[in-house]
């Protein structure tokens, strides 16, 4: 009795939704293309940060090999975009991670993960609406932050931020305004303040090079102490000391300093995955989706590339300010106007990251909404196709935040919730590949629509879900499979490889980050290392789906197996006090979750209707959901649906 509730309880979790895959059934207006998606990708991605990022990462880590740690950042990040490609090719729809998760690992993973990035959408929303307010105010002279500070000063030091920021809830106001009103009119908003940040990146990336001297890679540390000594500098200048100039030369602080750096600036490419929440509003998602972020990626690296390079070439690594390294750098040279382009472009760049941090902020929780794991009034669409009600919560919330609460110790929070989608979307690609071919046909025949005779081919031929005689649990059916295509065996064995990598990258992140190069620590990881490529090789051994998309992740399973240990592990570089809030948020969604979602899931109606219609059909043929292939054995599973 207690197994057999226990075994229900535990299919209610991971029950996986069933996607209706007519791309033309859509509750929002399709009025977006291509180049919208990669303007919101790179306005979302290329915020402020290239105008500050540059100079810190570059006098404390990196010195000009910052072009390096960059370099290996997009690397790492495009491990993230290709997998979101992916799934952005299977399935069209609103969502992004979230629902990634949920067609393939099921509804708890999927709740975990929409409910972080909700967390970390009203915080980068608050976080940059108050830097926006901060840089407006210090072109005008600080009066706004005087006048709060005389008449609104709040004393919980901690907690509450010293003063409530008018501007920037205003600014808030605006924004929801406008997503309320319509995508189009967002997207042409986004694509002229995009574009201005662009053209004022490039003619910063072009002065920086006129102007540049390529000796300052190539910096000489004791003639810089000797000339310090003789005092043949302007004093006025602080006094480099040796620790500040490092080695010298292109990587003064070493291989260490370029991975450290590209550490830091693996967090200035996110953003790209707003791309994934629009998979309802694009005219062509299986096509656009995937050319979106790839491109949004290939452009911002090239941006940050740029300006780090001409940053770097312009004045010396050492003499970079921290908080305004372009301004200052283009005094350094003699061209103090040009001061005034990186304050329009750091405006522009400020206006699209906020911009992409509040426009998937309400298609999240639309979609949540929608199948039922929050409340459904929110998930409502207004006449001009937009999700209204959701769009106003998202802005209230996001306003309160920035209104009342010091966000310095939050912005952790966005890094949990966005790794988290990150590691989930890459096992999901991982799991979904190795899955019988019938499991896959749904989102083949959504990107064949009009080609009546595959759609035809695959309803004749049908694969058998039935293990064949001889496809039965063996170390040579494991190592060297009979089948030429995925089995549901194969497929139950890439789920429990995948679960066991999960754990092992886990613990190999907690043990790098907490021992070091300790003996113990690397005898440990080398353990651990080991048995992971045993399980990553065992399922590289297995069939993989023939379904024709239009994009793929290329190099299974090591691509996705890859950026899983990557996101894992920067996420446990975060502090114990971050840990803390995030177990705080995750309470109250369990809350919500159990109290609410669990019982008023779509897939829960689904499950308990006595008649159930499969919601995805093409030409009146029903087609078969993802069900089956990822929680089951194939045993007793039609008696429990």
């Amino acid at each position: 009795m207690i197994l057999t509730t226990l075994k229900g309880i535990g299919k209610q979790l991971l029950r996986v939704k069933v996607v209706d895959c007519n791309t033309e059934d859509s509750h929002f207006s399709r009025c977006l293309n291509t180049f919208d998606l990669v303007a919101l990708g790179v306005g979302s991605t290329l915020g402020a940060g290239v105008y500050v990022l540059a100079g810190a990462v570059a006098r404390d880590s990196a010195g000009p090999a910052i072009v390096l740690s960059f370099l290996i950042a997009a690397l790492a990040s495009v491990l993230a975009g290709l997998c979101y490609a992916e799934f952005g090719a299977r399935v069209p729809k609103t969502g992004s991670a979230y629902l990634y998760s949920y067609v393939t690992v099921g509804e708890l993973w999927a709740f975990i993960t929409g409910w972080n990035l909700i967390l970390s959408y009203i915080i980068g929303t608050s976080s940059v609406a108050r830097a926006w307010s901060a840089t407006f105010d210090e072109l005008i002279g600080r009066h706004i932050e005087e006048f709060c500070r005389r008449y609104m000063t709040m004393n919980a030091p901690g907690f509450l931020a010293e003063y409530p920021d008018i501007f920037a809830v205003f600014i808030i106001i605006i924004l929801t305004g406008l997503l309320s009103f319509g995508v189009k009119e967002s997207a042409l908003v986004n694509k002229v303040f995009t574009c201005i940040n662009v053209l004022v990146l490039l003619s910063v990336v072009i002065s920086g090079f006129i102007k540049g001297n390529l000796k300052n890679w190539n910096v000489n540390p004791e003639e810089i102490l000797n000339a310090t000594s003789n005092s043949s500098l302007n004093m006025t200048v602080p006094l480099p000391s040796k620790e500040s100039l490092g080695e010298g030369g292109f990587m003064p602080f070493g291989l260490t300093g370029v991975l450290s750096g590209a550490a830091t600036c693996f967090y200035a490419f996110v953003g790209f995955d707003c791309i994934a929440t629009t998979g309802e509003e694009v005219k062509n998602p299986q096509k656009a989706i995937p050319i979106g972020i790839v491109a949004s990626l290939l452009i911002c690296f090239v941006a940050y590339f740029g300006v780090s390079a001409a940053l770097t070439v312009m004045m010396p690594y050492y003499m970079l300010d921290k908080n305004s390294p372009l301004p200052v750098a283009f005094k350094y040279v003699g061209w103090e106007g040009a001061t005034y382009a990186v304050a329009i472009g750091s405006l522009c760049a400020l206006s699209t990251s906020l911009l992409g941090s509040m426009f998937p902020l309400p298609r999240i929780i639309f979609s949540m909404a929608r199948d039922g794991l929050l409340f459904s009034c929110l998930a409502h669409v207004s006449e001009r196709k937009t999700p209204i009600i959701s769009t106003l919560v998202a802005g209230l919330m996001s306003a309160v935040m920035a209104f009342l609460f010091d966000l310095k110790d939050l912005v952790d929070l966005m890094s949990i919730g966005t790794l988290l989608a990150y590691t989930l979307v890459a096992a999901c690609v991982l799991v979904l590949r190795y899955q019988p071919e019938q499991s896959a046909v749904a989102y083949e025949m959504a990107n064949t629509q009009d080609e009546p005779e595959i759609a035809e081919s695959y309803n004749e031929g049908k694969i058998d879900m039935l293990p064949q005689p001889e496809d039965r649990f063996t170390i040579k059916n494991l190592l060297f499979p009979s089948n030429t295509e995925p089995s549901p065996l194969s497929g139950f064995a890439v789920n429990i490889c995948t679960s066991i990598l999960g754990v092992l990258v886990c613990f190999f992140s907690i043990v790098a980050v907490q021992g070091g190069l300790a003996p113990w620590s690397v005898a440990v990881l080398t353990i651990i290392m080991v048995v992971c490529l045993i399980v990553t090789f065992i399922v590289g051994r297995q069939p993989q789906s023939k379904a024709k998309l239009a994009f793929k992740v290329p190099l299974l399973p090591f691509l996705p197996v890859i950026s899983m240990f990557i996101n894992v592990y920067l996420m446990m570089q975060l502090d114990k006090g971050t840990w803390m809030r995030f177990a705080i948020w995750m309470v109250l969604g369990f809350f919500i979750y159990f109290g609410y979602g669990i019982r008023n899931s779509a897939e829960a109606v689904l499950t308990r209707s006595d008649t159930y219609v499969p919601a995805c059909t093409i030409k009146g043929e029903p087609m078969a959901t993802e069900k089956e292939a990822f929680l089951h054995n194939t045993n007793g599973d039609d008696d429990d649906s």
